[in-house]
């Protein structure tokens, strides 16, 4: 099947569904996705997002965004609108509504108290660290608790007392009665109910007890109708809990929780706890850092949606823990704007170029393609004049084997332009070149030399008098390290961050042109690489990908 021009591939959350679907024909598909705002999204929410627009896509159902604001401690209505946002951009609007899991905070409660009355659920005094003492440990049953017997009516006043605000936070827990010899740790009486007198960001103060997410989350999954509640395989043991709930509470439909392996991408990191650490604590600059795995950090970056999902679907779906390289991620967006990105020339490194024999009050124009991948895309006129900026890097006094640049009495093509031969070299007082002399081939112009010689080198070139001054940021890994779980123990993610993940270059050139570019607007600076214009600093372009790709080709 296609969905949006793209053969979906078939994958094991399909097959489910397809079994699923023999067996009812007349089931309307429903997905969600639940992330919790704590946070700003990132790549690996881009995973999910895709895997659960895409089945609602596949099978004409349709898909939910639910705000998981069960905690209030670290929600906030700045990450409710970052990821409403995120949505918007990768054009994964929900299709089924916008709901938040605080809107089912009286049925949760109704619920809880439903499973009291039934002996399902009891009122515990332990302390966190008592209680787990008494859960036991992979290989030892636990042990019930001394409160795990107290009366209904006993459990109904105090659950209603929680409710009051009587009780400070962490004295009382609400937890369903189920195996305290389990050998799923999940099923040893979980907590459902805890005391928190923390004002919420939708509820106020309301409420000072929430209820746990493996106890509110099957909840919101059946009353919204979602039919797969597709997630990460951590929760792959939590699935016996969900489906506890479910059937306890009393859902005659019941929605099925199944899990996909998470993503993991080299050289970065997908903990939301360490990446709000890297912004508060200021080695970042916010949650849309360029360098940050965030989608708003992507988007500044200068990724696209198109690529994002390119690489979610080249990295595939499946059960199976693995860490996939981020040079896939480069790969698709550098496949992308190598067919849709203009070409435009940046200087780097600025230093004068000086044409000896072109008259110094004359322009002349040619004509260099947008894009030599798109014919389509035309030409644009750039300025020639006898003062030039090359790069230094272009340019070596004492040149390194096969260095086909320019050099002493050696000959290069300004691209588009004329062949020049160096002359002379200037510098300052303390040995540095500040203009470096060359003699065009004004009769060959933009052609070849008529004496059918060949030059091997082509540099790109500014126009002194016309070129605009830029400041440009070369972005690179966060991290050093390759695989950040293979962290050796008494070492953290801060030994790992790359001093060099962000050089700032300023004083660069770029052409007239791009004084008119759009912030988020992406180029390819003709031999450095692809460019954004960045949409806070607006006289700064980042480096989105550079052009050399070792990534093996499709």
């Amino acid at each position: 099947m296609e969905i949006e021009g793209k053969e979906i591939q078939s994958n094991f959350i399909h097959e489910i569904i397809d079994a699923d679907l023999e067996l009812n024909p007349g089931l309307k598909i429903h997905t969600r996705f639940p992330p919790e705002p704590n946070g700003y999204l990132h790549i690996g929410s881009a995973k999910a997002i895709r895997i659960n627009t895409q089945v609602a896509k596949k099978y004409g159902g349709l898909f939910n965004l639910r705000y998981d604001d069960t905690n209030p401690v670290r929600e906030d209505d700045e990450y409710v609108q970052s990821i409403y946002e995120d949505l918007k951009w990768l054009g994964c609007e929900p299709t089924g509504g916008v709901f938040y899991g605080s809107d089912y905070f009286d049925k949760c409660y109704e619920f809880a108290v439903k499973l009291i009355k039934e002996g399902k659920a009891y009122v515990d005094d332990l302390s966190a660290e008592e209680m787990k003492e008494y859960r036991g440990t992979l290989n030892t049953p636990g042990k019930p608790s001394p409160f795990r017997d107290r009366t209904v009516e006993e459990n109904l006043d105090l659950f209603e007392r929680m409710k009051n605000g009587e009780f400070a936070d962490g004295s009382h827990t609400l937890r369903a009665k189920i195996d305290m010899a389990s050998p799923n740790m999940n099923m040893r009486d979980p907590a459902i109910y805890r005391i928190v007198h923390t004002s919420h960001h939708r509820q106020g103060s309301k409420w000072c007890i929430y209820p746990l997410y493996d106890f509110a989350h099957p909840i919101q999954d059946a009353l919204e109708g979602i039919t797969h509640s597709l997630c990460s395989i951590e929760f792959e043991n939590h699935r016996p809990l969900y489906e506890w709930v479910v059937d306890n509470v009393g859902f005659e439909v019941k929605p099925k929780q199944r899990e996909f392996a998470r993503l993991n991408v080299t050289h970065t990191v997908m903990s939301k706890r360490y990446l709000r650490q890297l912004v508060e604590t200021g080695l970042v600059d916010g949650w849309d850092d360029p360098r940050m795995p965030t989608l708003c950090g992507l988007r500044r970056r200068g990724y696209t949606p198109s690529a994002i999902f390119d690489f979610v679907d080249r990295a595939g779906v499946a059960k199976v823990y693995s860490v996939v390289d981020i040079e896939l991620l480069e790969h698709c967006i550098r496949e992308e704007l190598n067919l849709t990105a203009p070409r435009r020339i940046a200087v780097m490194k600025p230093i004068r170029l000086i044409v000896d024999n072109f008259p110094e009050d004359k322009v002349e124009y040619f004509d260099l393609p947008n894009n030599p991948q798109d014919p389509e895309a035309g030409t644009r006129a750039l300025p020639f004049t006898r003062e030039l900026f090359i790069d230094a890097d272009d340019f070596a006094e004492v040149p390194p084997s096969k260095f086909f640049r320019l050099k002493p009495e050696g000959e290069v093509r300004l691209m588009g332009a004329y062949i020049v031969k160096c002359g002379k070299i200037e510098k300052d007082e303390d040995g540095n070149i500040t203009e470096v002399h060359v003699t065009a081939d004004i009769e060959t112009g933009n052609g070849n030399p008529a004496d059918g010689h060949k030059v091997k080198g082509t540099i790109h070139w500014l126009s002194a008098r016309f070129a605009i001054p830029a400041n440009v940021v070369l972005y690179d890994y966060l991290f050093t390290l390759e695989n950040i779980d293979d962290m050796p123990e008494g070492k953290t993610y801060n030994d790992y961050l790359n001093p060099d993940s962000a050089i700032r270059l300023e004083g660069c050139m770029v052409e007239p042109s791009l004084g008119n570019a759009e912030a988020g607007e992406r180029f390819q600076f003709v031999r450095n690489g692809y460019y954004v214009k960045d949409t806070k600093n607006t006289d700064t372009f980042n480096r989105i990908v550079g052009l050399k790709d070792s990534f093996p080709k499709k």
